[in-house]
């Protein structure tokens, strides 16, 4: 018997145990053939029982034993040194999806396939396919501040996830708290250098906020873009600016805008991450306390770094929106 059927064969018979309800048995027994062919160094081996000794569990609503089987699988990618590839992700996406709800394993899972991916992937902060579908899993789950995490890291596609996310919480709030749901992700995506998201997420939020709200809006239009502008929010109008200010880069402008709604921005918790946006894209530097030599040890030590993407940047979380912790 090639060793290709002897891996058939013995999938197929744990699978049968499965179906039957032996549930223990299959595990333990999975466990042990997984754990002979790591031995060996038979990644692809231990990687063909883990994976569909895995779903067979999941799929039958034995998370805890099959999150047991995928943090395993997570194991051997690390010692074979996997790196995240199609066929990889593929099957550790697949076995995410496959977690039965609210089962406490799969935030491990989660967090492992992240540093993972991370360590043998191209981005520091992890592959942005798992940050997609974890985080629109949360989104689903409605844990927003798991889900905004992971998004924040996500691809093109995680944006409009999170804005529906946002944009969902927000309709249980009172009207006036639009542009605090909004600065959740216009401001994280600046300061992880992401602008092309950042106007992706705040066209899609407005756009649904001007179709489904009674809010008064006006569109102003010029001949490089176009705004919708709300006379009752304010601090929605400055992100909007700011997003436009931050495409142009001048100094002067921030100024000029931070400086026009001040009396707005006091009443929010953005004036670090706004620091940050002003160092970052405009040249202006942040205030600087405590110890000098301390900040140059930091500095030296905490390195710096470009705008998101690979290998550039490590993430930032996301500040708190006044009013919403």
């Amino acid at each position: 018997m090639s060793a290709t059927s002897k891996i058939e064969k013995t999938i197929r018979r744990q699978q049968e145990k499965i179906a039957e309800g032996a549930y223990y048995e299959a595990h333990q027994q999975l466990r042990v053939i997984a754990s002979r062919y790591v031995k060996q160094s038979n990644w692809p081996a231990a990687t063909d029982i883990l994976f569909s000794g895995a779903l067979s569990l999941l799929k039958a609503g034995q998370g805890g034993s099959g999150g047991d089987l995928c943090v395993f699988l997570l194991d051997v990618f690390n010692k074979g040194e996997v790196a995240p590839d199609a066929g990889s992700k593929g099957k550790l996406l697949s076995l995410l999806r496959a977690f039965p709800k609210d089962e406490p394993t799969r935030k491990k899972f989660v967090n492992e396939m992240v540093v993972w991916s991370s360590k043998f992937g191209e981005y520091p902060a992890g592959d942005p396919e798992v940050h997609h579908v974890a985080g629109s899993l949360y989104a689903d789950d409605l844990e927003p501040y798991e889900a905004e995490r992971h998004l924040m890291l996500g691809t093109k596609d995680s944006p409009e996830t999170l804005a529906t996310l946002e944009y969902s919480w927000y309709t249980s709030d009172e009207s006036h708290t639009a542009p605090l749901y909004a600065a959740r992700a216009v401001l994280p995506y600046l300061l992880t250098g992401n602008l092309r998201a950042a106007n992706k997420f705040f066209l899609i939020f407005t756009a649904r906020l001007a179709q489904k709200s009674n809010l008064a809006v006006q569109e102003v239009s010029t001949s490089s873009s176009d705004l919708r502008v709300y006379p009752s929010l304010p601090l929605l109008n400055f992100l909007g600016l700011l997003l436009l200010a931050v495409e142009r880069g001048e100094a002067a402008l921030y100024r000029q805008l931070k400086s026009h709604y001040a009396s707005h921005l006091k009443d929010t918790n953005w004036g670090e991450a706004l620091e940050q946006i002003g160092e970052m894209y405009f040249g202006i530097r942040m205030p600087r306390q405590g110890n000098p030599m301390m900040d140059m040890i930091g500095n030296m030590f905490m390195g710096g770094g470009g705008g998101g993407g690979k290998k550039e940047k490590k993430a930032v979380g996301a500040p708190a929106a006044a009013g919403l912790d």
